[in-house]
């Protein structure tokens, strides 16, 4: 038996626009009977109990707003919360204990933000029922005998205290405007707010004004207001956005804590290194995104991961996608570049009146991708304006006889009209080359976003818009800035594939650089490590051998990484324990022999 969900998005549907054709050549209406009609709001309504699957609606809808699905019968009995007919629907809860880290990944649009709402009592669910008032009571009856029964009656009792790190910090400076330090002092219920502020190194942020606050700033000043405020359960939704290396560690370490405290902690993230390294259990929270949601049981941190990879929960025995998300075995260091180089640079220098840049000389061949890494505010993105020809050195010269297509780290939404305006106006022409279509766009599902308006899209939206938008430009220097930010863990490795693919197959050249080392080792033949003081002064390497680069950066960060065994995926070693003291003594801090991945005290 199935259950059948049909989803309406009420933002594509335009039925002024179209020929109804979805109404007109559904078979059931054809048969005299009324499966979708047209209400009084001018959006689509499908009937889910006379709907027969056939899927022709979907086909037909020249806006692509209708999904129809089909799922297990049995499924009805664990809806938690459905928002109205023909929408977003969510199974299953997230599991929360005091004294652990729990993780939940998936697809953005999935329903993590839903679930922590729920979780934060800010959203009573209705178990479906959407069209009467929900009750904590009725909820309760639906959780007796499970293990979450008590959190939810100690929220429906008031006794409970929350505290949520919402994932949109860059709404923050509109809503305080003055000094850091006086929104933290407000927030600090715990009196930490020493402690808190040097554990995340944000001495030099108390005296600026939050919209002064650079991304990695505003984010952990986000971290440290929701850390400081006296709760049994603590949310963080992906707070590793815009941190560096260090700062994501550093990060880490203070969730650990208030755990070890003996506070209850759910993260929401999609870098999966630093997911593994802070988490003591996984739920991979998997559905079709904007229709439906359905969280997994409890995994350790391992297998929940590499079960989000593989496509495939072995507790539940589903498979959830028809293809394994795997790691490339191209041995370290491996490139498939020219001798010819596109642009290249002797050793430069920048000087501003508070921060230098020094860079060592180097080039960028033909059908390379060099990947930048290194702590924020060095530089590294001056260096790529610089290459853009946005910005000139003070000292040194570049040589860049091509076009360069610049994404910028800070994604702006100011333009006014839908995405596929955007597109008209900014490329002159629509998404239609071939391989844009088969590496981008349709594994990025952009045809749900033309019909938006641009100042409607997420970050994670935003994201995607900026990154086609780039590769779809004639140039012979794609430079991308912190591609992965806000994009899902799926997202991630279409984009870093894509941006490999595109720029071989067509003998073009890459810049990028991004604070995610998986998706620096899958797009990356070579790499460029910065150093240095940040705000004061970065140094630039001129490119490396892949392996040699990680391994110098990760010597700077004291962390030493293995490959998973199963997946090939990057994991990060305990720090101190026996494998991460053999990697520093052997000076493998990123790539090992298999052998040795898996140790039991790899951690």
């Amino acid at each position: 038996m199935v259950h059948r969900v049909a989803v309406v998005d009420e933002d594509l549907c335009q039925s002024k626009k179209c020929g109804l054709e979805c109404i007109k050549d559904c078979p059931v209406n054809i048969n005299g009977e009324q499966c979708i009609v047209l209400p009084a709001n001018k959006v689509a309504l499908v009937s889910e109990e006379l709907c027969i699957g056939c899927g022709i609606c979907v086909k037909v809808c020249p806006f692509d707003a209708i999904d129809i699905l089909n799922l297990s019968e049995e499924l009805k009995a664990d809806k938690v919360h459905q928002y109205g007919v023909n929408s977003f629907r969510l199974f299953r809860l997230p599991i929360v204990r005091r004294g652990q880290v729990v993780g939940l990944v998936g697809r953005n649009g999935v329903g993590k933000s839903t679930a922590l709402r729920i979780l934060a009592g800010q959203l009573v669910p209705n178990l479906g029922d959407y069209e009467s008032e929900p009750t904590w009571d009725k909820f309760l009856a639906y959780l007796s005998g499970r293990e979450m029964k008590e959190h939810f009656e100690k929220i429906a009792d008031g006794e409970l205290r929350v505290s949520l790190k919402p994932q949109a910090v860059y709404k923050l400076p509109e809503a305080w405007k003055r000094e850091t330090k006086l929104l933290l002092e407000r927030m600090d219920e715990r009196g930490a707010i020493r402690e808190v502020v040097e554990a995340l190194n944000l001495e030099g942020t108390l005296g600026k004004l939050v919209p002064d606050l650079s991304g990695g700033e505003l984010q952990r000043v986000a971290v440290a207001a929701a850390a400081l405020k006296d709760a049994d359960l603590y949310l963080f939704d992906e707070p590793s956005s815009y941190n560096d290396v260090y700062q994501r560690l550093a990060v880490s370490k203070l969730i650990a804590r208030t755990a070890e405290a003996g506070k209850a902690v759910l993260v929401v993230e999609h870098d999966m290194a630093f997911l593994d390294y802070v988490t003591d259990y996984v739920q991979v929270i998997y559905g079709e995104p904007g229709a439906y949601g359905i969280v997994s049981g409890l995994y350790s941190s391992r297998t929940g991961i590499n079960a989000l990879l593989d496509g495939y929960l072995p507790q539940e025995n589903i498979r959830f996608r028809d293809h394994a998300v795997s790691f490339g075995q191209r041995a370290a260091g491996e490139t498939v570049e020219s001798e010819e180089a596109i642009a290249s640079y002797t050793a430069i220098r920048k000087s501003y009146p508070s921060f230098k840049l020094e860079a060592e000389g180097g080039d960028i061949t033909k059908g390379t991708i060099l990947g930048v890494v290194g702590a924020n505010a060095l530089g590294k993105t001056t260096f790529l304006k610089i290459i853009a020809g946005e910005e000139k050195p003070t000292r040194g010269k570049v040589k860049v006889g091509a076009k360069v297509a610049y994404k910028p780290q800070y994604l702006s939404s100011s333009f006014k009209g839908t995405v596929d305006e955007f597109f008209m106006s900014s490329l002159g022409t629509g998404l239609s080359e071939p391989d844009l279509q088969e590496s981008l766009v349709s594994p990025l599902r952009m045809e749900k976003l033309l019909a938006r308006q641009m100042d409607d899209l997420s970050g994670g939206e935003l994201q995607k818009v900026a990154i086609v938008a780039t590769m779809a430009r004639s140039a012979e220097v794609y430079a991308l800035d912190e591609p992965s930010a806000f994009l899902d863990v799926e997202d991630r490795f279409v984009v870093a594939r894509a941006v490999n693919k595109m720029v071989k197959a067509r003998g073009k050249s890459a810049i990028i650089i991004d604070h995610d080392l998986q998706v620096v080792d899958i797009v990356s033949d070579r790499l460029m490590v910065f150093s240095g003081e940040p705000g004061v002064s970065g140094a630039a390497s001129k490119p490396l051998a892949k392996e040699d680069g990680m391994n110098l950066f990760l010597r700077q960060v004291g962390l030493t990484y293995r490959r998973d065994v199963n997946t090939g995926r990057p994991r990060v070693n305990k720090p101190g324990s026996k494998l991460d003291r053999e990697q520093k003594e052997r000076g493998e801090y990123y790539y090992v022999a298999s052998r040795r991945e898996e140790s039991p005290e790899a951690g």
